[in-house]
Order: structure tokens, then C-alpha cells, then sequence
């Protein structure tokens, strides 16, 4: 699966193109700007080393994406789908994938169908598209109850049961792959989606397109509930999200490792050994970690545990140069507009990271060992299939010599290119990362 072997790029349309919040239903984007602008940054999306682009929801809908209006169509907002149509060609002309977010568990009030409902009531034939009570009553005081995703009745749920529905959703995935080529879906919610349902969306794309990637946005639980051969690909690893930041806060890497080893450890109940989860320390939906972290001279080496841990690591758009935003200012705040890209130390350090994941066997699919554990401190091991890499981290000020048996006596630097020797100890600067990759 091409995705394993991936740095991915999220992009959140709506913001990054500066676009109005309330979709009106007459706006257009100018001819210059909306989703074209994507175009004018693919340049910077290569030098970072980022080989896939996950869009967050780019559909026509409401408002912020996720009350989708209809499934088939690029948000008025950011363009037409001719326009989308053309960054997916220019993308994949420069070998960059593309996936899409599948809002599939609710869709906006906006949505054709459930307009149809709220206008003919039991005489609609959608009406069994929802979950509705003609005799109940809404918060919208519509005259009918219907269910929305955890309470939220701007987002009318689907009743994924129904195979108008199914059929409905499946098709307009054939759309976007058939005139688009695009390479994959994230699937919104995906805790809440019908089991029956992922298993038949996955059989359907598996048809669709060779190597067509389906993975699920999953914030608790058990990832295996929807990660397996018969449904997704891949989840989003929240768990390791806290890990990451709260262990360099805290200064306590054993938090982070620990979860790592309960996740991809060698013991036989390690819980994901084998699987490829999307690794991430910042997105649409939470705070960017330049503006999380304590210590700003611990941002380069969050990446750097990041791309090489277990996992497909995913950068956040801005978050590369060290963007920053609140979750406690809203949504929009870290949803930003920026004009031009950035590029900078730490840009160019993450891309340096991206190219040695992306050339790495043993960083792409390889088994997690720790090596060496303290506070402040971690060595752990990455193998497979006689490659092995050592990721290297000090997050403390003060330089530290770690002991331990390498197995080899050289290595070479994956992020520096500069030779190591093992012997006598392997000093770690203040505030370092390395991979070394052993050489026999």
C-alpha cells in the first residue's frame, strides 16, 4: 500500500482559501484564488518532502465542511469542480496522491434530500434517508424530530441502512475517483459509522481503484474494531497525539514510549503490531503545537519522534514553519488563511525528516523496540528485514551520553547524512534527534 510508505499534507480547504464561513448559496471564488491556490504551493508541499495531501471536507455544504450539502459537488466557496479538477491533475503530475474527507455518518440541513423531507414531511421519498419521528420536534422547531451526530442538529445523521443511501454515497465516491483519479478517502466519525456499511465501502473501493486508501478518524477505543483486512487501512492515532505533547511538557518520555510499546511493542499482546496508524501532532480540530508546547526548542524534536515512530506521519498546513492557534479562540483560529507558504529552520528540518521515513524500509514497516528510556531522553529501535534504524531523542538543555549496545559499530545519520561511532558512548547534543541507520 503506497499510503505506508507516505508523508502526508492536510490541507483545510475552507480556511486556507480564506473563505466566508456562511455559505449564502450564490458566492464564487475568484477566478486568482479558492481551491486553484493549491496549485501556487506545490511547490513548497514537494521541498517539505510531503507526498499526499489529505483535503479536509471540500464538498458543497453549510458552513465549516462537515454539514455537507451534496456529495458531488466542490464547495461554491473554493471553486467549481473544474477548478478542483485541475489541482488533482497538477498534484498528481507531481507524484502526489490525493485524499479526500468522507463525511458519510450526517450531512448538513442544507442536504437536497432532508430540504425535501422538511418541505413534503411523510410524502417525501427520502424520508427514510434519516432517522426521523414525524411527531416529535427539533431545537429548529421544524414540526419532526430527527437524530443529529451527538446532539448537534445542524448535522442530521444518514441512516446507513438504507440502500438508496448506500448507493447514493458509493456513486458519488465513483464520481470523484473516475473524473478526479483521487487516491483515497478519510472517513469523518468514523467511530460512529455502521460497521456493515465500512466493510461494504471497503470491498467497493478495493473495485473501484487498486490501492484505494480508507482511513477513519478514531479518537478512543480499540483501532482493530475498524482497522483489519475487511475494513479500513489505517486510523487516526489520537492515543500517541497526547503522548507526544504531554510527554515533552512534563518531561517524561516514558509516556509517550510506553504507549508506543503497548501499541507496536515485542511483546505478543501488543495491541497494533503490524498496522500503519496516522500519526500527527496537530490538525483541523485541535490546538497547533507550536502554541501547545512549553518549550519551543522541543518543536523540531516532536517531528522528529513523530516520523520516526510507528505510523504515517501527517503535517498540518502552517504547522511546518510553526504557525500558531487556540482551540480555546474557536475553530477558525486554527483553521487559518496564510497568503504564502513559509519555509524556514524548521520547515526544512521536517522535510530532511520526510525524505529519510520515506527511503527507510525499516522506518516505513519496521517493529519498535526501546532501547534506552529517562526522562529526558529515548533511543528506540526500528527493524525490518535486516535494516535497522535508532531514533535518537534529547529534549533536555544539557548534552547526554547514552550506553547501550548499537549491535553495529558505525551508523550513518539519516536526518545529517554524518557517520556515527558507537564506540565509547554516543553523545546527544542539547535538544537533538537522530536516525542511525546501522551499518554492518
Amino acid at each position: 500500500m503506497w499510503a505506508y510508505e507516505s508523508v502526508f499534507y492536510q490541507i483545510y480547504p475552507l480556511g486556507f482559501c480564506g473563505a466566508p464561513f456562511e455559505n449564502d448559496g450564490t458566492q464564487q471564488a475568484p477566478e486568482t484564488a479558492g481551491i486553484r491556490k493549491v496549485i501556487d504551493w506545490i511547490g513548497h508541499i514537494r521541498k517539505l518532502g510531503a507526498n499526499a495531501i489529505y483535503f479536509s471536507p471540500l464538498f458543497e455544504s453549510d458552513t465549516h465542511g462537515y454539514n455537507t450539502r451534496d456529495f458531488r459537488k466542490v464547495d461554491r466557496r473554493l471553486g467549481t469542480n473544474e477548478d478542483f479538477k485541475e489541482v488533482c491533475s497538477r498534484l498528481h503530475e507531481e507524484g502526489i496522491r490525493v485524499v479526500l474527507d468522507g463525511v458519510f455518518n450526517h450531512v448538513g440541513r442544507g442536504f437536497w434530500a432532508f430540504q425535501d423531507v422538511l418541505k413534503n414531511r411523510e410524502n417525501s421519498p427520502y424520508l427514510n434517508w434519516f432517522h426521523i419521528n414525524l411527531g416529535g420536534n427539533s431545537n429548529y422547531n421544524d414540526g419532526l424530530w430527527y437524530e443529529g451526530w451527538e446532539g448537534n442538529y445542524d448535522l442530521v445523521k444518514l441512516n446507513l441502512r438504507n440502500e438508496e443511501v448506500i448507493n447514493h454515497i458509493f456513486e458519488s465516491i465513483r464520481l470523484w475517483v473516475e473524473e478526479f483519479d483521487i487516491d483515497g478517502l478519510r472517513l469523518d466519525v468514523a467511530y460512529c459509522l455502521d460497521h456493515d456499511f465500512v466493510r461494504r465501502l471497503r470491498s467497493f473501493c478495493d473495485g473501484l481503484k487498486e490501492d484505494f486508501f480508507l482511513v477513519g478518524e478514531m479518537l478512543h477505543g480499540d483501532y482493530k474494531v475498524l482497522v483489519n483486512d475487511g475494513m479500513l487501512h489505517s486510523s487516526t492515532n489520537y492515543e500517541c497525539y497526547k503522548g507526544l505533547y504531554s510527554s515533552f511538557n512534563s518531561m517524561n518520555l516514558f509516556e509517550i514510549v510506553h504507549s508506543l510499546l503497548r501499541q507496536f511493542g515485542p511483546e505478543n499482546w501488543t495491541l497494533y503490531k503490524g498496522l500503519h496508524l496516522l500519526s500527527f501532532v496537530d490538525n483541523h480540530d485541535v490546538t497547533r503545537i507550536a502554541s501547545i508546547l512549553s518549550n519551543e526548542k522541543h518543536l523540531p524534536l516532536i517531528y522528529a519522534l513523530m516520523f520516526g515512530m510507528p505510523g504515517i506521519p501527517c503535517v498540518y498546513y502552517g504547522s511546518e514553519w510553526g504557525a500558531k492557534g487556540n482551540k480555546s479562540e474557536g475553530d477558525q483560529a486554527l483553521r487559518a488563511c496564510f497568503e504564502a507558504p513559509v519555509e524556514n529552520e524548521l520547515s526544512e528540518f521536517i522535510s530532511r525528516l520526510a525524505e529519510a521515513k520515506k527511503n527507510s524500509h525499516a522506518l516505513n514497516y519496521g517493529a519498535f523496540r526501546s532501547v534506552v528510556l529517562t526522562n529526558k531522553q529515548c533511543i528506540f529501535e526500528r527493524a525490518a528485514d535486516g535494516e535497522r534504524v535508532l531514533v535518537a531523542i534529547n529534549a533536555d538543555s544539557e548534552p547526554y551520553t547514552a550506553h547501550f549496545d548499537a549491535g553495529c559499530g558505525m551508523a550513518v545519520d539519516l536526518i545529517s547524512g554524518e557517520n556515527h561511532d558507537f564506540g565509547g558512548g554516543s553523545q546527544l547534543a542539547p535538544y537533538s534527534a537522530y536516525f542511525w541507520k546501522c551499518e554492518a
